[in-house]
C-alpha cells in the first residue's frame, strides 16, 4: 500500500510538471497585434552583415552608399520591418552589423535587403537565418524612440 501511495504521489507530481499553464496576464489583443503564437513567440529573420566584395576606394561613393544605408535602416524601422539594427565592434569574423527583420521568411528578408544601397553596391553582404524569438521584440522601438539624443 505504501509503494502504491508513493507511485501516485510521484505520478501526480511528474504530471503536474508537464502540465501546461495559462498566463493569467495574457492580453489576447496584444498577442494578436504582435503576431504571437501560443508561446508568445514568432519567426523573424536574423541578418549578419559582413564586408562585401566591392574593392572600391572611392570615398564619396562609399559615403553615399552608407548614408543611404542609414536612411534605409530608418525607413525600415519606421515601417516596423526592421526591429533591431546595429554595428559590431572589432572582431575576427568580419561581422560588420546585424539586423533582425520582422518578416517570417528569408525570401521576404531578401526583398527588403535589396533596398539597401550598401548591400546593392556589394560594400556589405548579408547572411540570413530564420530566428524564433519573442513576438514582443518590436514593442521596444517605441521606447527607443524616446531615449536617443542625436541621430547618425
Amino acid at each position: 500500500m505504501k509503494s502504491l501511495a508513493i507511485f501516485f504521489f510521484l505520478f501526480s507530481t511528474t504530471t503536474a510538471l508537464w502540465a501546461q499553464t495559462t498566463n493569467p496576464r495574457l492580453d489576447t489583443a496584444l498577442a494578436t497585434q504582435l503576431g504571437a503564437d501560443e508561446y508568445g513567440m514568432k519567426m523573424y529573420v536574423f541578418v549578419i552583415l559582413k564586408s562585401g566584395n566591392n574593392p572600391t576606394t572611392d570615398r564619396s561613393f562609399i559615403d553615399s552608399c552608407f548614408t543611404g544605408h542609414l536612411a534605409n535602416i530608418r525607413r525600415l524601422a519606421a515601417s516596423n520591418q526592421l526591429i533591431v539594427a546595429g554595428p559590431f565592434g572589432e572582431n575576427d569574423s568580419d561581422f560588420r552589423g546585424l539586423f533582425i527583420l520582422n518578416v517570417p521568411t528569408p525570401e521576404e528578408a531578401e526583398q527588403l535587403l535589396e533596398t539597401d544601397p550598401a548591400i546593392k553596391a556589394a560594400l556589405l553582404k548579408a547572411e540570413l537565418y530564420p530566428w524564433y524569438g519573442s513576438a514582443a521584440l518590436p514593442a521596444y522601438l517605441e521606447v527607443h524612440d524616446k531615449i536617443w539624443k542625436s541621430n547618425p
